[in-house]
């Protein structure tokens, strides 16, 4: 199953991709915390455990709106775990309004 992964950072530049293999639950999770770590993100709210749905959001927030820009291999690791764990056929990650839905 395909999935689409749009990435939002004000409502007139969003990037879409699309995760054709979504990893395992298991591995997408294990991605998004390695990533979490190497980017030295921060969680938004700093009392208590970091959710996935923080860590899809500071994930994007931190690697910048470049990376999204100019797809390349690791953005294309972003979408097939954010597919992955989530399980959803389009995921809407918007870094302006801080929501994933």
């Amino acid at each position: 199953m395909s999935s689409i992964v749009t990435v939002v950072f004000d409502r007139h530049r969003e990037y879409e991709l699309i995760a054709h293999a979504t990893l395992p639950r298991e591995a997408a999770n294990r991605w998004l915390e390695e990533q979490w770590l190497a980017l030295e993100c921060e969680p938004s709210h700093p009392m208590g455990k970091v959710l996935v749905l923080d860590r899809i959001l500071g994930i994007a927030k931190y690697a910048g709106e470049k990376r999204f820009a100019q797809p390349d291999a690791w953005t294309q690791q972003y979408a097939e775990a954010v597919a992955g764990v989530l399980e959803r056929p389009a995921v809407r990650v918007d870094v302006a309004e801080n929501v994933v839905g």
